[in-house]
C-alpha cells in the first residue's frame, strides 16, 4: 500500500499545470473548451438562490428582465476587454502576474484572501446541493434565518459530497472543461423544463394569454417579503454585473484565459452568463414562487423537476465548485512553491468541505457576493493599469521585480485605501465597486506618477 500512495503522488506530480510559468504554445486551447467550461460553472448550484432572492426582495418583472439584460451584457464586455487579453498576452496566472508588481510578501497576503474567498464560495455551491441530496434523506434544509449547522446529519452530508467535489478539481484544467462540457446542456434543459411546469400551478393559461400578468403579479410583484431590502432596475443590472467581478474586473480568470489562442474568447462567457445568470435566474424564481417563495433549493426542484430536478441541483454544485476550487489551488501556488498544484487544491477541498457546513454563506449570498469583489477589485485594478496605463504613461513597470522589492508599499496603499473607502461610501452596497475601482486606478497612477517625470 505505501508503494501504490507513493507512485500515485507522483503522477499526481507529473499534472503540470503552468503554475509558475507562462503556457506554452502546443498546450493552448480552441474556443469550444471555453465555451463549454463557461456554460458548466454558471449554470450551477446557486442559480437557484440568486434567482430565488430577487422574488423574496420584491423586484417587478420589467425591471428583472432589463436589468439582467444590461447587467450580464457588462458582465461578458469585462471579460472579452479586460480580463482575457491581459491574459493571452501575459500567458500567466493573476497570482504570478502580480507577484511581479507587487512583491511576494503582499502576492502572499492576497492569495491567502483569495484563496479563502474562493472556499467560501465553493462552500456555497456544496451547501446548495446539499439541499438536493438532503430532500431525499430527509435532512432538513437550513432555514434562511440559520447561521449554524442545523443538524449533524447536515454537517455529515455536505463534507462528505465537498470531499466528493474536490476529487475532479484536483485532476486540472482540462478534465474540469470536459465534465463541465458534459453536463451544461442538460442542466439548462432542466432549469428550463422546471420552470415550464411550474406555469400550470402559477395559474398560467396553456394559451399563455395571462403570462405576463402572472409573472407581475404572482412572480416578481414588487413585494419584498419581511426582512428583505427591495431591489429595483439599477441594483438588478449592478449585481448582474458584480457577480463574477473577482473574475473578470478583477482578473482571477486569468487562470483560465492563459490558455486561450485568441483574446476575443472571452465573448464565450456569454454560453455561461446568459443561460446561467439570465435564464436560469429567471427559472428559479418561477419555482419558489410556485413553492410559496420558501427559498430551499432541493424542494424547489423537486416540485417543479421531480428527481431529474434534484439530480440536476447536486450536479450543479459539483460543475460550480470544481473550477472554484481549481482556482483556489492556484492562488496558494505562490505560498507554497514548493507543494504541487494538486496537493494545494486537494487541502484546500478539505477546508471548503468544512466551510460548507455553515448555512450562512448560502443564505446570505447576495451580500457575501457583493463583498467578495469589493475585496479583489482593488488588485485587478492595480494589473490592469500596471499593464496597459503605465507603457502608455512612460512609467517603469514592474516596480517590485526591478528593485527586488517583498512588498510594493503603493500596492498595499491602493488595496487597503479602496476598501477604507468603499467602508465610507453612502451608497448601497451592489454600487460601491464601480467609484472604487476608479478610485483605484487614478491613486495608483498619482503614487507612481513622479517615477514618469524622474526618468
Amino acid at each position: 500500500m505505501p508503494s501504490q500512495l507513493a507512485e500515485l503522488a507522483a503522477r499526481m506530480d507529473r499534472l503540470h499545470e503552468f503554475d509558475r510559468e507562462p503556457v506554452h504554445p502546443d498546450k493552448l486551447q480552441g474556443a469550444g473548451r471555453f465555451a463549454a467550461l463557461f456554460a458548466g460553472e454558471h449554470i450551477a448550484a446557486t442559480e437557484f438562490v440568486i434567482g430565488a432572492f430577487f422574488v423574496l426582495h420584491g423586484v417587478t418583472a420589467r425591471d428583472l428582465l432589463l436589468g439582467l439584460l444590461v447587467g450580464n451584457l457588462l458582465a461578458v464586455l469585462s471579460w472579452t476587454f479586460i480580463c482575457c487579453p491581459i491574459a493571452v498576452e501575459t500567458r500567466l496566472t493573476l497570482y504570478w502576474y502580480l507577484r511581479r508588481i507587487a512583491g511576494p510578501s503582499l502576492t502572499f497576503l492576497y492569495n491567502v484572501a483569495n484563496a479563502l474567498l474562493y472556499c467560501i464560495l465553493a462552500g456555497a455551491m456544496i451547501s446548495v446541493s446539499a439541499t438536493a441530496i438532503g430532500l431525499g434523506l430527509r435532512i432538513p434544509t437550513p432555514a434562511l434565518t440559520d447561521f449554524l449547522p442545523n443538524s449533524a446529519a447536515w454537517v455529515l452530508l455536505t463534507i462528505g459530497l465537498g470531499l466528493l467535489f474536490t476529487v475532479l478539481a484536483v485532476v486540472g484544467f482540462t478534465a474540469v472543461s470536459r465534465f463541465a462540457g458534459v453536463c451544461s446542456p442538460w442542466l439548462f434543459m432542466i432549469f428550463l423544463a422546471g420552470a415550464i411546469a411550474t406555469l400550470p400551478s402559477l395559474g398560467v393559461r396553456p394559451d399563455l394569454s395571462n403570462l405576463w400578468s402572472v409573472l407581475e403579479t404572482r412572480v416578481w410583484n414588487g413585494r419584498a417579503v419581511a426582512g428583505q431590502e427591495p431591489f429595483g432596475f439599477w441594483q438588478i443590472a449592478f449585481f448582474a454585473w458584480f457577480a463574477n467581478l473577482a473574475m473578470h474586473i478583477g482578473l482571477s480568470d486569468m487562470a483560465l484565459f492563459r490558455y486561450a489562442k485568441r483574446w476575443w474568447y472571452g465573448i464565450f462567457s456569454a454560453t455561461g452568463i446568459f443561460p446561467g445568470h439570465y435564464m436560469a435566474w429567471i427559472c428559479s424564481g418561477l419555482m419558489v414562487a410556485a413553492v410559496d417563495r420558501n427559498l430551499d433549493p432541493g424542494r424547489m426542484a423537486y416540485h417543479a423537476a421531480g428527481l431529474a430536478g434534484v439530480l440536476a441541483v447536486a450536479i450543479a454544485g459539483w460543475t460550480t465548485a470544481n473550477p472554484t476550487l481549481y482556482r483556489a489551488g492556484l492562488a496558494l501556488q505562490s505560498v507554497t512553491p514548493d507543494w504541487p498544484r494538486w496537493k494545494l487544491t486537494l487541502y484546500t477541498g478539505i477546508v471548503t468541505s468544512i466551510l460548507a457546513c455553515f448555512p450562512v454563506f448560502f443564505v446570505r449570498l447576495l451580500d457575501y457576493v457583493a463583498i467578495y469583489g469589493l475585496v479583489l477589485m482593488p488588485i485587478g485594478a492595480v494589473v490592469l493599469t500596471e499593464h496597459w496605463i503605465f507603457p502608455r504613461l512612460g512609467i517603469p513597470q514592474f516596480q517590485a521585480e526591478r528593485e527586488k522589492l517583498a512588498l510594493n508599499w503603493k500596492v498595499l496603499l491602493v488595496w487597503v485605501g479602496s476598501l477604507a473607502v468603499s467602508l465610507i461610501l453612502p451608497l448601497h452596497l451592489f454600487f460601491r465597486w464601480l467609484p472604487c475601482y476608479l478610485f483605484a486606478i487614478a491613486l495608483y497612477v498619482g503614487l507612481n506618477w513622479k517615477r514618469r517625470v524622474s526618468q
